[in-house]
Formats: structure tokens, sequence, C-alpha cells
């Protein structure tokens, strides 16, 4: 087990809490959810099986539809010990979104979290990693800390984009008293090959990631991984009539992906991203990592 020894980084580690028929790749209308079997559940709780089984502990970006129809899945997350941070309410993509209809999508799914765990939510993800520059104020503004939406890495079409990020500096202070986290990435100059997690995780070799987690680590960066729970659900239903390659992007390895995931949990020493915030905060936000 790698842990954060010198010239290590630390590794943490993120879910993002939403059902098969949430993925993007899926298209499946927003009337149509409360017609889909509902699997995230089972899922999540698989999950945090393997995590307890290694002592490690993750951020889990719970959207709000999942709250309110699974609360005790949110409450376990909470008495587990794990981060429960917000992935907004109705997964819609932000750059779709009006300002006010943001507001009231995190402030609902905000809200509905921290009446669930008693503890303030500190943290968000933006559905399909949509962030755009004017969702930040708003974000702060409603009482959030951090934002972890951004991938530096090169154009994706559903990806948004922050001002002055790079794969380099992976932890940056937008405004005063609000940070982002970006998601990993092998560093290509300013940009990089995403490192990160989802589709990415199970279609790339395991031994080569394994590498590239490794590479990163050592060079001092922080680690950040991403997975969402239908990810390991090789038995969830299929959708007929979507584009091949967004079936491809979504059921890739899907029955190889919960191997994978319990031997990287396996393979390192994890911490939730508020706590590698809370880490940043001590050596000083102008400190640049080594």
């Amino acid at each position: 087990m790698i842990t954060g020894g010198p010239g290590f980084g630390k590794a943490a580690l993120s879910i993002d809490v939403e059902d098969w028929f949430h993925a993007a790749n899926l298209n499946v209308a927003r009337e149509a959810w409360g017609r889909c079997e509902l699997r995230v559940e089972r899922n999540t709780m698989r999950m945090m099986e393997i995590l307890d089984a290694r002592n490690a502990r993750a951020t889990f970006f719970v959207l709000g539809w999942v709250a309110e129809q699974c609360p005790r899945l949110v409450r376990a997350i909470a008495a587990a010990g794990h981060e429960v941070a917000s992935h907004g309410h109705d997964h819609e993509l932000l750059y779709s979104l009006r300002p006010s209809e943001f507001r009231s999508d995190v402030l609902r799914s905000k809200q509905c979290l921290e009446d669930l765990t008693g503890k303030p939510v500190r943290g968000y993800r933006a559905p399909s990693f949509s962030i755009t520059e004017w969702a930040i104020p708003i974000l702060q503004d409603v009482g959030f800390e951090y934002d972890s939406s951004v991938m530096p890495t090169i154009a994706h079409h559903r990806y948004g984009r922050l001002n002055g990020m790079d794969a380099g500096r992976p932890v940056t202070l937008l405004r005063d008293g609000f940070y982002e986290i970006c998601v990993s990435c092998i560093q290509l100059g300013k940009r990089g090959i995403p490192w990160g997690g989802g589709g990415y995780f199970r279609l790339v070799p395991y031994l080569l990631w394994l590498w590239g987690v490794r590479k990163i680590l050592r060079s001092g960066l922080p680690y950040v991984f991403y997975i969402h729970p239908w990810e390991i659900d090789a038995g969830q239903p299929r959708v007929a009539g979507i584009k091949a390659t967004h079936a491809f992007r979504h059921r890739v390895n899907l029955e190889r992906c919960e191997g994978r995931f319990a031997a990287l949990v396996g393979a390192f020493e994890w911490i939730p991203l508020c706590d590698l915030i809370d880490g940043w905060k001590v050596r000083g936000a102008s400190s640049e990592l080594q």
C-alpha cells in the first residue's frame, strides 16, 4: 500500500451517487426516471462494503433526486464516516440552465442532504463535469467551500471549463474561501491525459492505470479518483436506440469494474476530498506543491 510518505501526494476518492438511468450517455428522459428500476442503493452499499474492508474513506457526491428516494442510504454514508457532498438535484448540465435555475437546483440538493445528515455540505460536483464560470459565485454564496468539476484535459463535448486551470495545479483557490479540486490527469503541459476514473478507468488496462496513479503520487501531486455506483453493475438494464459510441462508453468493462475498484481501493490509502482541502489550507493557500 502506498501511503503519503515523503515525496508522495495524497489519494482522494470520490463517488458520484447517481443511478444507471441518470447517466448522460443513456439520455433517459427525466419524466421516465420514476418508472426505471432503482439500483443505486445496493450498488452504493456494495461500494461501502469494499471501502470498509480496507478502512478507506471517500466523498460521496449524492444526487438530490437519489437522496429523496433513498434517505436511508444518505444516512448510512454519513454514519460510516464518509463525506456527503452534492451532485446537484436533477442531473442537469449547468450550461443548459439559467443561473436562477442552477441556484434553485443546488440549494434543493444541499438542504436535503444537510437535513438527512445534520452536517454542513461543503463540496459540489457538476453533472458530467459541466461546470461554468458563472456557477462559482453562486456555489460560494449558497454555502459551498469547494467544487470538484474540472478535468484539465483536451476538449470533451460535455465537460465545462474554468479559467486558469492547470493539470500541474490540481487544487486552486478560485475565490477567497473557495477552492477547485481537479480530477486527476497525467500532465502534458497545462492539460493532461484523463486518469481520474469513470470510463477511462474501465477502458485502460488495470496495471497501466496503476502505473499512472503511482506516477502522479510520486510527483507529489494529490491523486483524485471518481467512480459511479452503476459502474460496478453489469446487470443493469440496457437502453435501446442510443448511439453505438454512447453505449460503448457506458458499458465497456462493467463486468470487470468491481474487481478493479476493490483492487485500487486496496492499493492506496484514501481520504475524502474535504480532508484534502483541509490539509491544503494547513500548508497555506499560496504554497505550491513540490
